[in-house]
């Protein structure tokens, strides 16, 4: 199975972006993963509305059609690390090949991307940035693909 994460624009933070490439390297141990960061184009003066078309625009454009699409958004569905690695092993038994993982920009994610989307998953109730949330992410897939492998990283 194959993970491609969609970023808008580079992270930022040095202590973040080392933790995301950390959790990178680790995660291929058990998927193939590419990551993808998108140049995030707006001016200064564009509305929020203007800016979360673009980057809809963005997302949906790198976004493979023949990819299980996740969104990740506040109100998606949330999953205890046990659960997650159970929805994976599901993915891998279907014989799905590739997993898409959009993350919006600041504002979030378009109803374009999360009408688009598969399933809308939610990595917590709390609010986190963007630059956050990749970090997250990427030590959830690693911690559930670790449960999947029977390997004790989530104890």
């Amino acid at each position: 199975m194959k993970f491609v994460l969609l970023f808008l624009g580079k992270t930022r933070e040095g202590y973040l972006d080392q933790g995301i490439r950390d959790y990178a390297k680790r995660l291929n141990r058990y998927v193939r993963l590419e990551i993808k960061i998108l140049k995030d184009k707006h001016a200064k003066n564009d509305s929020d509305r203007v800016i979360m078309a673009r980057e809809a625009e963005l997302l949906l454009a790198r976004s493979d059609s023949s990819s299980l699409t996740v969104a990740l958004d506040p109100r998606g569905r949330e999953y205890d690390s046990q659960e997650l690695a159970t929805v994976l092993e599901g993915w891998e038994n279907r014989g799905l090949q590739t997993i898409t993982f959009l993350i919006g920009g600041y504002l979030g994610l378009d109803k374009k991307v999360l009408d688009h989307a598969d399933l809308t998953w939610s990595l917590s109730r709390l609010t986190f940035t963007h630059e956050i949330t990749r970090f997250i992410l990427l030590e959830q897939l690693y911690r559930a693909c670790s449960i999947k492998a029977g390997h004790n990283y989530h104890k």
